[in-house]
């Protein structure tokens, strides 16, 4: 019986000729990530363990993005602790104010996340790296502690679904349309522990960047994971980005998956989520009239360079409806750099947008954008729960970042096509 993509990277981490879905096994990890929310959790897990150390300080990421710069005096103990932990153990890859991004956007850019790895990160979506061909995952706190200190994790080996992409995505329609589309035809339950493996001809029409939107949001699908082949794409990606060594793996012609799902890219319109589900899709056609107070550009979704050119380009030019606030968040430091040198941030401010530090923010809750009481955000963010930035009566509508612009000028959920007519 053949294997999926995902099967023979876990089978070569476990030290086995094949595996199965369903086989339970224990796999080496080349890297596992934390966080300032997750890592406090994960160090009083550790010290409960009979160690001295960390398995491997090259191969720990401590990202401190989610309330980072601190909110409050909660925040900021978290990430002493952190801070405290990754200098008694020299942990190389420590990321705090002036060096750290949002984790997701981070570790690919400092090229530490390469093909055929298998990675563990106490966050749902660690599941990003898989646009590189890697196994990413997220796991609890108490599954990092014990992957810090023995290099190693436990898994079920998940089933899998096939996911055919074939055409040219039509203009703005972005990675973040295709995941968004995918979501709303099977549900946030519906790959639920398994495998989404995204092959076919269409896959040269996407970004880098589109990949790892596509693969961030695998999770809310249900997702173990999300992975796509290894093409001349990602190689020029991973020789740019660093020089690890890398492993292409390649799923057998008579790999098992449970479902296959084809998708025709050109047949796609601009997606928005409306609340409260990441599945409760509707194509920018059918939005109807729908004013909104905020715009969130930015997330481990959507805050890379690509992702912020888009929405300059739209915005060059023109001025922030009145009554609403524009939020821009660079994924990196490095991503801001560029998009200062590119004229972007310019742009943003001269529009009368606001452009953060690079920080989870306003994503999950954090700080610097909370919604009040009936307020509604069109976001580039991933997760659009009751409550999630703000009030219970909020509202968040996920878009790419095209449609977060072209609203922000607009001050209504609307397609960028919008502004050419006029």
């Amino acid at each position: 019986m053949g294997m999926t993509m995902t099967q023979k990277i876990l089978a070569a981490h476990a030290g086995l000729a094949s595996v199965e879905a369903g086989q339970l096994i224990e796999a080496k990890l080349d890297l596992v990530l934390g966080n300032d929310i997750t890592t406090p959790v994960a160090l009083k897990e550790l010290k409960k363990m009979d160690r001295k150390g960390v398995f491997d300080k090259e191969k720990i990421a401590l990202v401190m993005d989610h309330f980072t710069p601190n909110k409050d005096i909660k925040s900021a103990e978290n990430c002493k602790c952190v801070r405290e932990f990754a200098c008694a153990h020299d942990i190389t890859n420590y990321f705090d104010v002036g060096t750290m991004g949002i984790e997701h956007a981070l570790l690919p850019e400092q090229g530490l996340t390469v093909a055929g790895d298998a990675i563990i990160g106490a966050d749902s979506h660690t599941c990003t790296y898989g646009a590189l061909g890697a196994f990413s995952t997220g796991v609890g706190s108490t599954d990092m502690a014990a992957g810090m200190a023995t290099g190693k994790a436990w898994f079920k080996v998940p089933a899998a679904i096939k996911f055919n992409l074939t055409g040219k995505p039509a203009e703005w329609v972005s990675g973040k349309d295709v995941i968004l589309h995918i979501i709303g035809m099977i549900g946030v339950d519906g790959a639920l522990y398994k495998s989404m493996e995204f092959v076919g001809d269409g896959i040269q029409y996407l970004s880098m960047d589109d990949r790892f939107t596509v693969c961030n949001m695998a999770i809310e699908a249900g997702g173990k994971n999300g992975i796509f082949p290894v093409d001349d794409k990602t190689i020029a990606y991973m020789k740019e980005h660093g020089s690890r060594p890398y492993t292409v793996y390649e799923a057998d012609e008579d790999a098992v998956y449970e479902e296959t799902y084809t998708i025709d890219l050109s047949a796609l319109k601009p997606t928005v989520s409306f609340p409260h589900l990441p599945e409760n899709t509707h194509t920018i056609d059918e939005v109807g009239d729908i004013a909104i107070d905020q715009v969130v550009i930015g997330s481990c979704t959507n805050g890379r360079l690509e992702d912020l050119r888009i929405a300059a380009e739209i915005m060059k030019g023109r001025k922030v409806a009145k009554n609403v606030r524009v939020i821009v968040i660079p994924g990196t430091q490095q991503i801001y750099l560029d998009a200062i040198n590119a004229g972007y941030v310019q742009t943003f401010i001269e529009s009368g947008a606001i452009v953060s530090t690079p920080t989870c923010g306003p994503c999950l809750g954090g700080h610097m954008g909370i919604l009040a009481a009936g307020e509604r955000c069109v976001s580039t963010t991933n997760r659009n729960f009751v409550g999630r930035m703000g009030d219970v009566t909020s509202e968040i509508y996920l878009a790419s970042p095209a449609v977060a612009a072209a609203s922000a000028i607009t001050g209504k959920i609307s397609c960028p096509c919008e502004l050419e007519e006029n």
